[in-house]
This record gives C-alpha cells, structure tokens and sequence, in this order.
C-alpha cells in the first residue's frame, strides 16, 4: 500500500523524531501553513489542492488537528484517510485533548514550541509587527494597551514551551523567555511527546484517530464523539 503522510511544517522537528523513532520510511509532504493557519477556509482550499495532486496514493496519515474545523468538507478521492482526534497541533504534541485542557487549567496559557518559535505567525511576531505602526498613530501607552487588549487575552498568565524531545531545548529556550518578558507573561516548561505521532505512523487507528475511505468526504460526525469509520 502506497502511503503518504501530510503534516503541518509547524511540527517537522517532531514528525522526524517520530518517523526516526518507528523506522517510517513513508513520503512525506509539509504544508506551508503560514498564510493560511488562522483562516480556516483557506486552509481547507489549501489541503484540498495537496490531496487532489496526489497521484497513486492508497493512504493518506494527515499530520494536522481540526484547525477551527478547517478538515470539514476535504474529500478523500481515490485513498483513505486517518488523522488524530485532537483540535489542533498542541493537543496533539501534549498527547491527547485531556492533557491540553488539564495544562490550561492550572493557568490559561499561550503555548509555544519551536515551530512556532520560528513561524512569522506566533504572537511575539505580530506583536513586534504591529507596535511600530500603531505607536505611530496612538502614541506608546495607547498603542500598547490596544496591542494587549487584541493580541494578548487578559487572562493568559503564562507563555508555555512544550518540550517534545525533538529540538535543543538550549537553542529555543532562551527565545521563549525573551517572548515571554516582551509580553509580560510568565514562562514554563512543560513536558510533550511524539507518541501520538508514532500512532498515526504506524497504528492501531482503532482509537484517538478518524479514519475515512476512499471517494468520501470528512463530516462533522467524524470530528464529535467516538471516531467513526464512513
């Protein structure tokens, strides 16, 4: 069976650990996320145009979360399709939805690992892109209480960086804590882990994961309650 896995770029660093970790030697392709992660709809057309170029693909392991429902409405064309049950990449990289909302609970937290740490998307770069621009026009104290009221939730308390195992904690680090000062939050690390990576590499699929065959479309059904097989 010719398989493919299509992952979000955010997470390579933990796709390579988790494909080195099981032997996988499957292809894989990266989606370049950054112009459409916060806009659903686009990224729907976006994973669409990648499924509809695939050619003699039996089975697709689709490295993304539900991304604000962004997986509803794909269509499998002519392979099956297995993606984890989680909402985005950071319950997937915390192991489960459980221990994503288990974290946030103990402190509503903007999380960070290094894919995002790197990506233009992250909440230190809007920032640091916006500020200039609205200073201008507001002045410093004004232009910062805007910034704060839309980019940074009054209730976040902390920056948290998820150590996943597949990058230098020593190289990243230093940059989170910087992000966390310039936005005056807190900053933690917590433990990740790749296993539900492993999972969708190599199975079983029974649990934690939608899985849809050929020539159907993902349904909101798929992503609510117990994974059903159409």
């Amino acid at each position: 069976m010719n398989t493919v896995v299509i992952a979000c770029n955010v997470i390579k660093e933990e796709l390579n650990k988790a494909m080195a970790d099981t032997g996988c030697t499957h292809s894989v392709q990266l989606v370049d996320t950054q112009e459409t992660h916060v806009w659903p709809d686009k990224l729907k057309v976006q994973l669409q145009e990648v499924f509809d170029g695939l050619q003699g693909v039996d089975r697709v392991l689709l490295g993304f979360g539900y991304c604000g429902n962004a997986l509803l409405g794909l269509h499998t064309r002519n392979f099956e399709l297995i993606f984890p049950k989680v909402d985005d990449c950071i319950s997937l990289l915390l192991g489960s939805c459980a221990r994503r909302k288990e974290v946030a609970q103990e402190a509503q937290s903007y999380f960070m690992t290094k894919g995002w740490a790197d990506s233009p998307m992250n909440i230190w770069e809007s920032y640091q892109k916006e500020r200039p621009r609205l200073v201008a026009r507001w002045g410093e104290e004004r232009a910062e209480r805007l910034l704060r009221t839309t980019l940074i939730p009054e209730h976040y308390k902390r920056l948290v960086l998820i150590d996943t195992g597949a990058f230098s904690l020593e190289e990243v680090q230093p940059k989170t804590e910087a992000m966390a000062q310039g936005l005056s939050l807190r900053h933690e690390v917590i433990p990740g882990t790749t296993d539900y990576l492993r999972r969708l590499l190599q199975g079983p699929w029974e649990e934690g994961f939608v899985r849809i065959g050929p020539g159907k479309t993902v349904l909101f059904e798929h992503v609510v309650g117990e994974p059903i097989r159409q």
